[in-house]
């Protein structure tokens, strides 16, 4: 809703995204639809709690069904105005619950921490559940656990011209 809000008003069916589709895409949306980062250069990594599918054996949780999860690289598109090929690697970790993601993508030029924080902030500052954190913290799944609730942060690193974004 962070993203298609004007959409979901007028819209008779809503899907509402997992965990892997909503946390990559409002980690990335923001700097790919201000075309700050090269969308042919995104890498998703991406860690889940075991208790987001469900307690039941489902052909859809097994790692060769979520993996290039096409999906994300649809909405991604949407942003990039273009499509967006991403490499994507899900990965089930021993915690009860929570979503991690750390996506890394190629800078298309040479941008402050200020800048970067100004477009978080422009998409994210007037939304209840969306928090952009300080600078330097990275977010953590205990902050956010059992809430509606996600953190997100970046942190560019000049020297491969990259951001990495959690």
């Amino acid at each position: 809703c962070e993203i298609n809000r004007e959409a979901v008003k007028k819209a008779r069916l809503v899907a509402n995204p997992g965990c892997y589709p909503t946390c990559t895409t409002l980690s990335i949306y923001p700097l790919l639809k201000e075309g700050l980062i090269d969308p042919a250069t995104i890498i998703v990594d991406a860690k889940s709690g075991t208790s987001g599918a469900g307690r039941g054996a489902k052909v859809d949780n097994l790692y060769c069904e979520v993996n290039e999860n096409i999906k994300i690289e649809e909405q991604l598109g949407y942003a990039a105005g273009c499509p967006v090929l991403i490499n994507f690697t899900p990965h089930l970790v021993p915690m009860n619950r929570g979503i991690l993601i750390t996506a890394y993508a190629s800078l298309k030029k040479e941008v402050s921490y200020e800048e970067v924080k100004a477009v978080y902030d422009k998409y994210y500052d007037s939304e209840k559940f969306v928090r952009v954190l300080e600078k330097d913290v990275c977010p953590q799944t205990k902050w956010v656990e059992g809430s509606n609730y996600v953190d997100v942060n970046f942190k560019i690193d000049p020297r491969t011209r990259r951001v990495i974004m959690m």
